[in-house]
């Protein structure tokens, strides 16, 4: 059984895969950064001095225990927008970049040439012929020769 999975770990279908991923996390570091210490601080900036992380709306305000007993604190309850915001902008910046390296892939594989056609159809009654016929074995019209 041992053999078996390090047989299937090691195909390099499984190793690709691992790779893709480990750089897919580190990628998703990178830009979660970017857009909260580069994008997101002008943009704050812009509409006056905003934090993104910051914005939220407050449903229940956090209230301190009280002196007489334990178990009265409430913690806040909020909506975090501001971080959803953040997350979103990552994502599309994620999806974009991913969206132009599958662009630039596909563009570098080479267009495999269509093979010449080995069929036509007949210009009366419409069944598929073999492209070198000159006459229709369905209706027996006679057709143009294929170069013709």
């Amino acid at each position: 059984m041992f053999k078996e999975f390090k047989k299937f770990a090691m195909r390099g279908n499984v190793m690709d895969m691992a790779i893709g991923i480990i750089l897919g996390a580190a990628f998703g570091k990178i830009v979660a950064s970017f857009v909260k210490d580069v994008v997101m601080p002008p943009i704050g900036m812009l509409l006056g001095g905003v934090d993104f992380q910051d914005l939220k709306i407050v449903l229940q305000e956090a209230k301190a225990e009280s002196a007489k007993g334990a178990g009265d604190a409430v913690a806040e309850v909020a909506i975090g927008y501001g971080a959803w915001l953040n997350t979103v902008i990552d994502f599309l910046i994620v999806a974009f970049v991913i969206f132009i390296v599958v662009k630039t892939m596909n563009k570098m594989k080479k267009a495999e040439p269509e093979p010449d056609p080995t069929e036509k159809k007949c210009d009366f009654c419409k069944s598929t012929i073999h492209i070198e016929a000159t006459r229709c074995p369905n209706c027996t019209s006679e057709l143009k020769a294929a170069g013709a």
